[in-house]
């Protein structure tokens, strides 16, 4: 049996608006696809988070931003592929019109009541909450399956990463 491959290093990008609205991508390919998501992708070699997430924001979006702060940090496990995220906080101009591109099927500013009535990536929703990016008082979907037995999901900035199976 062929051991599994090592993580790949992705950034995303809570992006939002003076507004306050925040910008969504539909995943064109999987995993996932179809499903609603924030903007990002792969670290290429060389480039820093700030740069990985400002490139991955161009290239699915057709706009640039401010990067700022790391907003969080989650791992994803699931059939083929391992990622670890490195979310960052951005700012948009007044004037962002999200044109979809790249990996993205479309591209558009969601206000944060919305948020409920999109189909969204798993584990998405709960690390918005966990952010203060999701409406308070909506229930928050528990759709992230288990990475370890035994062992609930990491959730949100300061999370424990799950168990590393041995």
């Amino acid at each position: 049996e062929r051991p599994p491959e090592p993580p790949v290093v992705a950034v995303g990008l809570v992006a939002r608006d003076r507004g306050g609205r925040l910008l969504l991508v539909e995943r064109g390919h999987p995993p996932h696809k179809g499903r609603w998501s924030l903007p990002g992708g792969r670290v290429e070699g060389g480039e820093t988070i700030a740069v990985a997430a400002a490139r991955e924001l161009r290239e699915e979006t057709g706009l640039e931003a401010a990067v700022g702060d790391i907003a969080g940090v989650v791992e994803r496990i699931g059939e083929g592929f391992h990622y670890l995220i490195v979310d960052l906080w951005a700012e948009l101009g007044d004037d962002a019109v999200p044109v979809a591109g790249g990996d993205a099927a479309d591209a558009l500013l969601v206000g944060l009541d919305e948020l409920p009535g999109y189909s969204l990536s798993p584990g998405l929703a709960g690390f918005l909450a966990g952010i203060g990016c999701w409406p308070e008082g909506a229930p928050v979907p528990d759709d992230l399956p288990g990475l370890a037995p035994g062992r609930p999901p990491a959730r949100g900035p300061g999370a424990e990463p799950p168990d590393a199976p041995s």
